[in-house]
Order: structure tokens, then sequence, then C-alpha cells
């Protein structure tokens, strides 16, 4: 059971909300959760529409999965590269990647066990079959996933030894002075919002290196390199420093210019060594589609190739 107390800047929040802003679970996984009589508003059941009180405290109860949810899905995946190793996928915005509560369908490892008939590593067992590393479902863009334990465990060495390259594409609020710059602070999950990241001294070493690309007004477009790769780590950072990812209710404003469904956030490159080959293999992922309307809509215009988005990759 996860138990949240209501402070200040949460009173008048819809309850389910409230409880999407925490989990990362759909409005509509939300909404049967309390239906359902697994959140409770101060011990008792309550409304998707009850706005938030002072001194409320929300119980959040979570339905164990088992291994027989965890189904094959003939869904849509945007292959990259693949072979007997690995396959690397382009994820879009929106898609979990492993189910967990709320999601135990149509996520990234429902796909990928119709995709490779099951040929996924085992080492981080049933719930999460070929994962060495995961983004957050409201990011879109690049993941490498083991389709063995050998390959498993080599490229989870590397993430560990931090010599994955990995580089995202935000939009964040605000304006930067300088052209590039670097957050070292540490992460560790937060003390009262469980769901939640925070910058703790007892946290563990965070590294982003941040360059500017685009000075748009009053947003920022920029590119994050990641020295490491804690949870929610390019999203606790920026807004560490004033300039929030665009569309992030979680650790920005809940109110959004933008009907982005979620942080401006792409996994756009991604370098390892292969596991057997030892080749050193890079991939990019171009920006997708919501990103670039964004863009457009507060006046990103491509004149040429030199300014066209796809030009950064």
């Amino acid at each position: 059971m996860v138990c949240y107390k209501i402070e200040a800047d949460d009173i008048g929040t819809r309850l389910d909300i409230f409880v999407q802003s925490k989990l990362e679970l759909t409005r509509n996984a939300v909404q049967k959760l309390i239906e359902g009589g697994n959140i409770l508003v101060n011990g008792i059941p309550s409304k998707t529409g009850y706005r938030l009180r002072t001194g409320d405290v929300i119980d959040i109860s979570l339905p164990e999965l088992s291994e027989a949810e965890i189904l094959p899905q003939d869904l849509p995946l945007d292959v990259i590269y693949e072979d007997a190793d690995l396959i690397v996928i382009n994820k879009p915005k929106g898609m979990v990647v492993h189910p967990a509560a709320g999601h135990s369908n149509g996520t990234l490892v429902n796909a990928l066990l119709h995709h490779c008939k099951g040929s996924l590593s085992g080492i981080n067992g049933i719930m999460r079959p070929g994962i060495v590393h995961r983004i957050d479902k409201d990011t879109s863009g690049l993941l490498v996933v083991a389709k063995n334990d050998r390959a498993h465990n080599a490229l989870a060495e590397q993430f560990a030894a931090h010599s994955i390259a990995r580089e995202y594409y935000a939009l964040v609020h605000g304006g930067l002075k300088e052209d590039e710059g670097t957050i070292d602070a540490p992460i560790a999950r937060h003390k009262i919002h469980r769901k939640k990241m925070a910058i703790m001294p007892d946290g563990k070493r965070a590294v982003t290196y941040w360059n500017v690309l685009e000075r748009l007004g009053r947003y920022t477009l920029i590119k994050c390199t990641l020295d490491t790769g804690r949870t929610h780590q390019i999203r606790v950072h920026m807004a560490s420093i004033g300039r929030p990812v665009l569309g992030d209710a979680v650790y920005g404003s809940e109110k959004q210019p933008f009907k982005t469904d979620g942080q401006v956030l792409h996994a756009n490159l991604l370098g390892f060594i292969h596991p057997t080959s030892k080749e050193y293999m890079k991939f990019t992922a171009p920006l997708p589609d919501y990103f670039e309307r964004v863009l457009s809509s507060i006046g990103f215009k491509a004149t040429s190739n030199t300014y066209s988005t796809n030009a950064f990759l």
C-alpha cells in the first residue's frame, strides 16, 4: 500500500489527477482503481472527481500481477535494429516499458514477447524479460533489449560502467544564459512522495550535461547527455535549476500551455559495444511528430537543413 498526505500544493486537485501524477498509470486505470475501492480517502472510498482537502490521507492498494497476465500482444513496434542477441526499439510516447499494476497489457514487453516469440533474457524475471534499462511512459525514444542472458549481462555491465552513450532532446521552460552546462546532483526517492525522485544529499550521484540547440522565446530546446542513468534524471535535474521539461506535471507546473500528454522528452541517441561482435554501434531516432508539432506551435520554423529538427541528429 502507498500512502500520501495532502499538502498545500495539492489542495483542490481532483483525486484521479493527483493519483495519476504519482503513479505511471493512465487516467482510465486510475478511475478503475478508484471504482474498485483500491484508492481510499481518509479510509473510505471516494469518487474520481473528489477535490482534495488539507490533511486528506490517500491510501492506494495496487493489485499484484501474476505470470499468467503477461501475454504476448501483436502491437506495432518501430524496430531500429535486430539480431540474435538484441533488439533496438524506438518506443512511442505513452507506451509503458514493462507490466505493472494498472498496465498488464499494451506494454513494450507484451509487444516484444510476440515479436521475439518469447526469445528474451530472463535475468530480470517474468515481469521484465529482456529489459536492461527503461525510459518513462511519456518519454519517447531508443531502448536496447536483450534476447539472451549473455547479451543482457554484457549490456548491464556497460550501463553500470556508464560507458553507454545516451542523448536526449528536451524542450524546457524558460531561457538559459549559458550555451552549455553540467548538473551534478545526487538523486534518491522522495522521502514523502514515494513515486517521485528528488535531489538528496544521500542519493546516488547523477550527472547531466546539457547544450542549448535553439532559444525559442519562453522555451529552450536542449540536448542532454547522461553520464549516469537515474530514474527521472533529466526531469529532476532540469526542474532543480528552474527549467522543468515542458509538459512535466510531476516536476513542473500542473498547468501546461500545450496538450502534450506528459513531458516533451525524446531519447534520440544510443551507443554501446555489441555483446558478441564487440563492435561499437550507434543508433539515432528522429524527433517524433508530437515533439515537432510543439516546436512548430511555438515558432520553430525549419528554413533549411541547418535548422531542420532532423539535422540535430
